[in-house]
């Protein structure tokens, strides 16, 4: 019998069942002899200087670019994070502080009230904190190694594809004006994309893992709780920050509302966004529910992890988002066609929830989900306003593919479109893969095509067929359903320009790296039936994401 029979293993002479919290296999970071520093955990001398180089480049450039005092107050910060070092800047801690950033600040909201040649979000701030941090560990720390990133090359065929559209259409580009522009584009993308690579570098055991789903999953509840206040009250206490936190806002929040019916924005930029996100998270929590280390009795874990599903499904209803119905409904569909049978022991648990929903919030009910049933309606909805957000996506395609069919290639280049501003000169598409295809054509199709359908296909073929441990089997499952709700997402907006929906879809994919890299893995010789009947029992935990998305 095999440990994947038996749904065990054993480290360090002590047996672990599946069901056992997560702990951590692999000692991935103790301390080894480096070649280069001549003795066990010391520093080599390349190292040091390399180190106080970075060091001295970033104290010059906050004497030179900020003012005397704004750059006495940075170095005095830069002193109190080197000297408390040890607890400022353990990894555990870098992980809370990025996802607290990410789900609690509001992106495009707030800037630090730094003079800058352009606006420092708080997220970009504690973004490039943690980036040096890990670089300097990475440069200082013979025990501080690179992580696989498992996902680089399909990250990589969306990068070139990207840069081929702008080398391509860079002549227009310079006529039009717009290099500035859509250099601007590339940047911001790949500083969006450098949050995947912090997180994955972060995650350096199975506890990091844990920690990361434990707290997203919760802040996503406390997103979810005041976007119910929100809905109730017209207030958005996110937009508030400013008057606790040095932070200057930037712009007020929006009043959108679908039939009369205000629409809560929460943390996000747009309710859709805020839907979305929630819906991300709606599989961790199911996730958690079995394998969460606390609560540690299995019944109290079970229940209060209830509570946040509960809770984000709320969250959800006061986005009133059609494209919410279709993100859950989508994961739910990943869970029928791989386990039907947990899918429908999920939708006869997931029913009744639904009919409570109707009759507590039948307005909102009736607005997400009872309009898909009235087909004329929901078709003429989406061929009125063309260009507008949020409406008109039917009558936007005929003229996104006219322009299409001009650059069908390489489109009209990465960052090309400005749809708002005095600089407008494209149309709001309220889809991210129509985008792309005027932007960067066929080519940056496939490019992203690559980048969302890779990961997902690796996770599932690690779920059913090479994961050891049940709860890896499981969590690589989840991970895959919360990423095809995604995917199914961006036709139905601007996926990439909502930067906490992008970030959240980072933090997935560093979880899956972790997995597809670290995680114990069958051994070959282990037979088909054995492989079989592991990934049986390991997918009704994961599934139960898409079981929410049924009652969605």
């Amino acid at each position: 019998m095999t440990a994947l029979d038996s749904g065990s293993d054993v480290t360090g002479g002590r047996t672990i069942t599946s069901d056992s919290p997560p702990v951590d296999v692999r000692s991935a970071d103790r301390p080894t002899p480096d070649a280069s520093s001549g003795a066990p955990g010391r520093v080599s001398r390349r190292r040091l200087i390399t180190a106080a180089a970075i060091l001295a480049v970033t104290v010059l450039a906050l004497v030179v670019l900020l003012p005397p005092l704004i750059a006495g107050g940075a170095l005095l910060v830069l002193a109190l994070l080197v000297i408390f070092r040890r607890f400022v800047f353990a990894w555990s801690t870098a992980i809370v502080m990025l996802v607290a950033v990410i789900m609690f600040v509001p992106a495009r909201r707030y800037a630090i009230p730094i003079p800058l040649p352009f606006q420092l979000e708080p997220y970009r701030l504690v973004l490039v904190i943690v980036l040096v941090a890990l670089i300097v560990a990475l440069l200082t720390k013979p025990d501080f190694r690179w992580r696989p990133v498992a996902f680089g090359v399909p990250i990589s065929i969306l990068l070139v594809t990207v840069l081929v559209s702008f080398v391509v259409n860079g002549m227009d580009l310079a006529n039009a004006g717009l290099v500035e522009t859509a250099i601007g584009g590339i940047t911001q993308l790949l500083l969006m994309l450098s949050v995947f690579f912090a997180f994955r570098q972060l995650l350096r055991s199975e506890r990091d893992v844990m920690l990361l789903i434990t707290v997203l999953t919760w802040a996503g509840v406390i997103v979810s709780f005041f976007a119910l206040i929100e809905r109730v009250a017209r207030t958005n206490v996110f937009l508030m920050l400013g008057s606790f936190l040095p932070l200057t806002l930037l712009r007020e929040g929006g009043d959108v509302s679908r039939a009369g019916v205000t629409r809560a924005f929460g943390s996000a930029q747009h309710p859709i966004a805020l839907a979305v996100a929630l819906c991300l998270l709606i599989p961790l929590a199911i996730y958690l529910a079995k394998y969460a280390a606390w609560p540690s009795n299995a019944i109290n874990r079970r229940i209060v992890y209830a509570g946040a599903v509960v809770m984000l499904f709320g969250g959800v209803l006061a986005a009133i988002s059609r494209t919410a119905v279709v993100v859950l409904g989508v994961m739910f569909l990943v869970t029928l066609v791989l386990h039907p049978r947990v899918a429908a022991v999920l939708f006869a648990i997931a029913f009744p929830l639904v009919l409570l929903a109707a009759a507590v919030v039948p307005k909102v009910f009736d607005k997400m989900v009872l309009s898909f049933l009235d087909v004329d309606s929901l078709v003429a909805s989406q061929y009125t306003s063309a260009g507008m957000g949020g409406a008109g996506r039917l009558a936007d395609l005929e003229p996104a593919f006219r322009e299409v069919a001009q650059r069908p290639f390489f489109g009209s280049g990465f960052g090309s479109r400005i749809v708002i501003g005095d600089e407008a000169n494209s149309f709001i598409l309220d889809n991210q893969f129509l985008g792309t295809l005027m932007e960067t054509g066929a080519l940056g199709a496939i490019g992203l095509a690559a980048f969302l359908l890779v990961p997902p296909i690796m996770l599932l073929r690690f779920a059913f067929g090479q994961a050891l441990e049940r709860r890896h089997a499981a969590l690589a499952f989840t991970v895959a359903v919360a990423i095809a709700g995604y995917i199914a997402a961006i036709f139905f907006y601007d996926a990439f320009g909502f930067f906490q929906t992008f970030f959240i879809l980072c933090m997935l994919l560093a979880v899956g790296a972790w997995l597809l890299t670290e995680a114990p893995r069958r051994a070959k010789g282990i037979a088909s039936d054995a492989s079989t009947d592991g990934a049986a029992e390991a997918a009704p935990t994961a599934p139960a994401v898409a079981g929410s998305g049924g009652g969605g």
